[in-house]
């Protein structure tokens, strides 16, 4: 937590809502705060760290902030529809790091074979399963990788 507290002051001190404001953006304190150079993830992927702040700089806050609500509908979505039980990070790495038409249309996509008889809605276990798939398949297609990272044991 220390170092998300040094990128906090560094953008409250500068006046800045986030980093995507700083003329020196990406610096070296977000780079270690991110752990860039180790490469690995916290519960969610910070890949999408500086994409996220990209799309600030380029396109504003108000225009983020609005991909975020349609990202956490999205998930919402998914957790309340698709889990049956072990989904919730999985289902949360894919809204962080899918564009928002793939993730629309892995649900298109299942819930058409829900329509056509072909999965079992009453199953959980079998709809996740097919979200599941439908979501790395989409993924794969993007060659994104939506395991997280972490350290070795």
């Amino acid at each position: 937590m220390g170092a998300y507290c040094g990128v906090f002051r560094c953008v409250t001190k500068r006046g800045y809502l986030t980093c995507a404001e700083c003329p020196e953006y990406p610096c070296t304190r977000l780079k270690r705060a991110l752990k860039i150079d180790e490469e690995l993830d916290s519960f969610i992927s910070h890949r999408a760290a500086f994409e996220n702040l990209d799309h600030i700089r380029k396109f504003g806050m108000e225009s983020f902030l609005s991909e975020q609500r349609e990202r956490r509908l999205l998930a919402k979505r998914l957790i309340v529809g698709y889990n049956a039980g072990r989904s919730m990070t999985f289902y949360c790495t894919t809204c962080a790091l899918l564009p928002t038409r793939v993730i629309t249309q892995a649900i298109t996509r299942v819930e058409r074979q829900v329509l056509v008889g072909k999965i079992n809605s009453d199953d959980r276990k079998e709809l996740a399963r097919h979200m599941r798939v439908a979501i790395e398949d989409l993924a794969r297609k993007l060659d994104i990788d939506l395991s997280l990272r972490r350290k070795k044991r």
